[in-house]
């Protein structure tokens, strides 16, 4: 039997799914934005790398409140959380120049929600082939940047773009 360290992945296996704040919320109060690779604050939502991503610059929106259903937000909360995600295909198209996007959400523990008491949508860049034998062969995925580099590379685009909301 072959074995993958993941170290980092530690403080994901660790999260409780009982009464906890989620991660989520533990991100935007961060002291250390970079830390936490929080990307983007707006009105009522904000945007961040995931730490655990499907694809390289694979991104989170999210709304500031913790809610478990769309139907739970406010107008004003669903209007900015759309912007959100805008800005963050916007940004990571202009970055990365991907050929396509993922871009949903997975609403409670049967749909695939990792955290489910916060919702959240996953805007993930995509390019022709970006599926190879690692995942398929090997059970693993390959991610060819460092998040903390990838984070430097965005966060100018959004700083800029983050004065003007």
């Amino acid at each position: 039997m072959q074995y993958l360290h993941a170290h980092w992945r530690i403080n994901y296996v660790k999260i409780s799914k009982g009464g906890r704040k989620s991660p989520f919320l533990r991100a935007l109060r961060a002291k250390n934005r970079r830390e936490a690779l929080l990307l983007y604050k707006g009105p009522c939502s904000f945007a961040l790398l995931n730490r655990y991503p499907y694809n390289p610059g694979h991104m989170l929106a999210l709304p500031f409140r913790e809610v478990e259903q769309l139907h739970e937000l406010s107008e004003e909360e669903r209007t900015d959380l759309w912007r959100t995600i805008f800005l963050c295909e916007e940004v990571l198209r202009s970055v990365m120049d991907p050929q396509g996007f993922n871009i949903g959400f997975n609403l409670g523990s049967a749909a695939g929600a990792g955290i489910p008491k916060h919702l959240h949508c996953h805007v993930v860049p995509r390019w022709e082939r970006d599926t190879n034998f690692m995942p398929v062969i090997g059970a693993m995925k390959v991610i060819p940047q460092a998040l903390l580099s990838l984070y430097d590379q965005l966060l100018p685009c959004f700083k800029e773009r983050e004065g003007k909301e």
